[in-house]
């Protein structure tokens, strides 16, 4: 990029993290202390800043500018699941919600990881998403409704599919597409094999809410581009392109899904 558009992510970047200052700061200190941390440990370190930055002035602020809305019962089940031969194939099916990471969700791909865990008959898991965005990332209509700080805490390490797609990440192989917002990448980031199909999008948009990444991504984004050019990523809040994620590693190839 040449002339005066050079600077422009930079100071768009510099701007955010002015606006979102005590999540900036927390995101940072956060990534340089847990870059050599095991997995478990630094997933441990990343909730328990995401639980702190839940009781801040700028994730209030955030959550105050939200509409409450009745959030829409969906039929059928979140994941499909199926067995063909040695491999499991999951598919996110919450087109109509964009695949929202949500406790529905969650629950339903945790479920089914854990077939994964327990069953070593399976030699690869394949991770897809119905509809045209892979995932949009955290169900927003969920945030700030958990009892309390600690509750979500727990929840988030004990109930979350980050440790379990570590855990199998030799096994796993995600194919992405569309948008892949926030967990949509944050998880994917896990697995041993990440393929995206062309016109891919990826984005890290939780400093925006007063909040660091909090399904993993303070651990599996940085393991595989850097924690620097992960911190970029938070603080401009800029949409990276397949071609550049599949440079600087984020991906591991693009290839057209399956009937496309």
């Amino acid at each position: 990029m040449q002339g005066p558009h050079r600077g422009e992510p930079l100071r768009r970047a510099d701007h955010r993290a002015r606006a979102g200052a005590s999540g900036s700061v927390v995101l940072a200190a956060l990534l340089r202390a847990t870059e050599h941390s095991p997995v478990r440990a630094a997933l441990d370190a990343e909730s328990l800043a995401y639980s702190t930055l839940l009781g801040g002035t700028e994730f209030r602020a955030w959550l105050a500018t939200r509409t409450p809305r009745e959030v829409p019962v969906v039929a059928g089940d979140p994941v499909l699941v199926r067995r063909v031969g040695d491999r499991l194939l999951l598919r996110l099916n919450r087109p109509e919600r964009r695949n929202a990471y949500g406790r529905e969700m969650r629950d339903a791909l945790v479920e089914a990881l854990r077939v994964a865990v327990y069953d070593d008959t399976v030699a690869r898991v394949l991770i897809d998403g119905a509809g045209p965005v892979f995932c949009a990332g955290g169900d927003l209509d969920e945030f700030g409704t958990a009892p309390d700080p600690v509750t979500a805490h727990l929840v988030r390490t004990r109930a979350g599919a980050a440790r379990l797609i570590a855990q199998l990440a030799d096994r796993i192989e995600v194919r992405v597409h569309g948008w892949c917002v926030g967990a949509g990448i944050e998880l994917p980031a896990f697995a041993g094999q990440v393929i995206a199909s062309p016109g891919t999008r990826f984005r890290l948009p939780e400093l925006g809410m007063g909040l660091v990444p909090g399904a993993g991504g303070t651990v599996s984004v940085p393991r595989r581009i850097g924690r620097w050019r992960t911190l970029y990523l938070a603080l401009s809040g800029r949409a990276l392109d397949v071609g550049t994620a599949l440079d600087w590693g984020l991906v591991d190839g693009i290839a057209l899904a399956p009937g496309d």
